[in-house]
């Protein structure tokens, strides 16, 4: 995207029209620079000043940002550069940067964005405490949050955030393993009235006493995730059938205490559940469902 070149002589042909000679505010901006990819912007705003300027433009008013757009590899200064003048982000999407994103880098950001909706940082393990205050604090629209991954997320940092952040609804915390039942009680017990997805997979330290809590407090919950939640059992999954009519997926594979019958009452509600029931369950079900039952030698 290189503005035209001059005829030889450096006089303009007549009628020509530059690309920087459109409306910036009216064309290029809402029609142009909205579908180049950032990593094209990077190179963009190499060609001129003037490309610098609208480049700059440009991403001071972007709405979504996932750095996954400019590769799977992206450095700190490419970040700061692309996101020192926005102020208007709703989401935020950091995955790439996992490796080296500190709270130096990040807490700017989230203080100048108070609209956040959505953030993404999974596998981002060199944050603190710190960096998920100023999200609590800061953006209290927040609506969906990744953290999974984040060895650093502990039952003190979760607390703050279930204080700061009503609007709450989707929230992943897959592998924080410093997380116990504790923590997530209180997260039930300030924010389950709103929360429609969360992921505890991969946490030993979760059991029944977190997800019985979930389930009596979290009515509008769709998806759960418990995978590799080897403390969970079949009591909270008889308690999640009871008090959670909205839940439309159940994620409980190598939970080795949850067992098929406390299972059955959820299949039977249409609930999508990664473990598949036992072959005589899986007849009985389809016979409920269709009023029929094939012909299986159950003998043999």
């Amino acid at each position: 995207m290189e503005p035209p070149m001059e005829p030889s002589g450096g006089e303009q042909e007549p009628g020509a029209v530059r690309l920087l000679d459109l409306p910036w505010e009216d064309v290029l901006l809402p029609h142009v620079l909205s579908r180049v990819p950032l990593r094209q912007l990077l190179r963009l705003q190499r060609v001129s000043r003037a490309f610098r300027a609208l480049v700059q433009l440009h991403l001071a008013g972007l709405r979504r940002f996932d750095a996954a757009q400019v590769g799977p590899q992206i450095s700190r200064a490419a970040l700061a550069w692309l996101l020192r003048d926005a102020e208007g982000l709703q989401e935020l999407a950091l995955a790439p940067c996992h490796e080296w994103l500190s709270d130096e880098d990040l807490v700017p950001v989230l203080t100048r964005n108070p609209q956040l909706r959505s953030v993404a940082l999974a596998g981002c393990g060199q944050l603190s405490r710190r960096a998920l205050g100023a999200l609590a604090e800061g953006c209290p629209r927040l609506q969906r949050l990744s953290l999974a991954h984040c060895d650093w997320v502990d039952g003190l940092a979760l607390r703050g955030l279930a204080d700061r952040c009503p609007a709450l609804e989707e929230l992943d915390l897959t592998a924080c393993r410093q997380l116990k039942d504790e923590a997530i009680v209180y997260l039930a017990q300030r924010r389950g009235a709103g929360l429609r997805s969360l992921s505890l997979a991969v946490n030993a330290n979760v059991g029944d006493a977190a997800v019985q809590e979930l389930a009596r407090n979290c009515p509008e919950l769709e998806h759960l995730d418990l995978t590799g939640c080897l403390r969970v059992g079949s009591d909270s999954v008889r308690t999640l059938a009871e008090y959670c009519p909205a839940l439309r997926s159940l994620r409980v594979r190598h939970c080795h205490h949850v067992a098929e019958p406390s299972l059955s009452r959820l299949r039977k509600r249409g609930v999508d559940i990664d473990v598949e029931p036992p072959l005589h369950q899986a007849l009985v079900l389809l016979q409920d469902m269709a009023g029929f039952a094939p012909f299986v030698n159950l003998q043999v």
